[in-house]
């Protein structure tokens, strides 16, 4: 065969537009809700803790069920999973929207997450198969990544325009006709592949795996958002313990649930460890940046949403740029580039003040997100090409994995950073108040304006610009740790990927997986 037949053509393009359809809403799924809380909230009245599990559960089942997810695609096959879990997830959506308590919402949004975990690394490995060239695979995944990237941005203006004249199920309605586009176009233009050979599934390692990962991040982010408590830091230890059984178990096992060799490939691992850097430090600041325009800036939360679309359209045009670089550049020296590129972003956002100009920080979001795109279009390549065709799925699952793990720790300790910053820093401010009033001001900016709100002018002033100058203040220090933690991911990527050579062509077009053959009768 030549490396001319291994060439996609206008069926897989046409293909990859179907698989970008589901990752899109995976993505959006995360942040639909942030406008639609309040609504759901007046019709179904839940209480504080069913509302955090109503926004949280689909994340944290969504990352939890990857690695198990990716496997299973491995072995019963992609296709048949990617579509099983398009139903489910339209299922789950129709469930959702029509609610008629909590707690069948909450069921719905964990079901949910569960097809997300589903869909989500069965997409990636499908484009494995799909595109055999290495050039138009990276091509494909920076399609796949600007998708991921421009879903989370779009989910809150999608909730924001339906909210204002429809009500809140209809944030879930929306899922329907893009599934029904994916099952009614996935059997045509979409290849099954499977293990030829697969091998027994791991239950035990699948359990440990949900053992590992969803007590980590869930107790990562409620020590984000609650402070240092024992509960979730036990729950985070065990499930560390749980992540050491679980290496211990691939260690031991006759057939592990994912072949641990892989991380002796330079480019596997390395580039798994950029992705969880770049994540931690884009997640983590994320989580100031869309503050400050909102509590800081004054915007309303759809025009905050509306003020951050240039970034994930410069990661559209970042991921673009580098599979084109690709093709003539070592791939480490464009990862490295494209980190410095993020960090150059931070560095435009450790000048932002109170009183700092809209554009200022748009502006550093935006090259923040091109940067981090152009990286990470090539590492999810990087990859998803160090694994055998057969096990694409299993390393397609820990590359999200790691996204899931970098993003929940760039909240927890970028946040906690932020946080100890903000409550040293209104201390003197907030001294005079009663107790809870100076709770309420010491704990976040939001509780600063409630209290301000109810302070006579003067007072109430100082409070607020004490608190504001504070907030700015953590995010700046944020701004510079996250810089800093570019500069060492580009420094890393360009020592440990340089001798990586890239991908050959794999002849031949993916064939489908063989059905066995009849035993003849005597």
């Amino acid at each position: 065969m030549t490396g001319t037949q291994a060439r996609a053509g206008r069926r897989e393009w046409i293909g990859l537009a179907v698989l970008v359809l589901p990752v899109l809403l995976i993505s959006m799924d995360m942040t639909v809700l942030y406008f639609a809380v309040p609504f759901l909230s007046a019709a179904l009245e839940p209480s504080a803790t069913q509302q955090l599990w109503i926004v949280d559960v689909y994340a944290f089942l969504l990352a939890g069920l990857l690695i198990t997810m990716g496997t299973l695609g491995d072995r019963i096959g992609r296709r048949l999973l990617l579509l099983a879990g398009a139903v489910a997830f339209s299922a789950a959506s129709l469930a959702a929207a029509y609610a008629s308590n909590a707690e069948l919402l909450i069921t719905a949004r964990a079901v949910m997450g569960v097809a997300g975990a589903v869909l989500a690394p069965s997409t990636l490995a499908l484009i494995r198969n799909m595109f055999r060239d290495p050039g138009q695979r990276r091509t494909a995944i920076a399609v796949w990544t600007a998708g991921f990237s421009g879903g989370a941005a779009v989910g809150p203006i999608v909730s924001g325009l339906l909210l204002q004249k429809f009500w809140w199920g209809s944030v879930f309605l929306v899922n329907l006709p893009v599934m029904a586009v994916l099952l009614i176009l996935g059997p045509i233009l979409l290849p099954e592949y499977k293990d030829p050979r697969p091998r027994r599934f791991d239950l035990l390692g699948a359990l440990l795996s949900l053992a590992a990962v969803l007590p980590i991040i869930y107790g990562m982010k409620k020590l984000a958002t609650d402070g240092f408590s024992w509960p979730p830091t036990a729950i985070l230890v065990a499930g560390a313990v749980a992540a050491v059984l679980f290496v211990v178990r691939q260690r031991t096992a006759r057939d592990p649930l994912i072949d641990l060799s892989l991380f002796r490939n330079r480019g596997f691992s390395a580039s798994l460890l950029v992705n969880l850097f770049t994540l931690f430090a884009m997640v983590g600041f994320a989580l100031f940046s869309t503050q400050w325009l909102q509590l800081v800036n004054g915007l309303s939360p759809l025009k905050a949403a509306l003020w951050s679309l240039p970034a994930p359209v410069s990661v559209g045009v970042a991921t673009s740029l580098a599979a084109a670089l690709a093709k003539k550049i070592r791939a480490a020296y464009i990862i490295g580039g494209g980190l410095v590129i993020a960090a150059a972003g931070f560095a435009i956002m450790t000048q932002t003040k109170a009183d700092s100009s809209l554009a200022l920080v748009v502006t550093g979001a935006t090259v923040l997100a091109a940067g981090a795109g152009v990286a990470l279009t090539l590492t999810a390549d990087m990859i998803v090409s160090a694994a055998p065709p057969e096990r694409a799925g299993a390393a397609s699952a820990l590359s999200e994995t790691s996204n899931q793990l970098g993003g929940a720790l760039g909240v927890a300790i970028l946040g906690s950073i932020g946080t100890a910053i903000y409550t040293r820093d209104v201390a003197n401010a907030a001294s005079g108040l009663p107790p809870e009033a100076r709770h309420a001001a010491k704990g976040t900016l939001g509780g600063a304006k409630e209290v301000a709100a109810h302070l006579p002018a003067a007072e109430g002033g100082h409070l607020l610009s004490t608190a504001e100058d504070a907030f700015t203040h953590g995010m700046a220090v944020n701004a510079w740790a996250g810089g800093a933690l570019m500069l060492a991911g580009a420094l890393a990527a360009v020592l440990f990927l340089r001798t990586v050579k890239p991908p050959a062509a794999e002849p031949g077009a993916p064939e489908p997986a063989p059905e066995p053959e009849p035993v003849p009768r005597p």
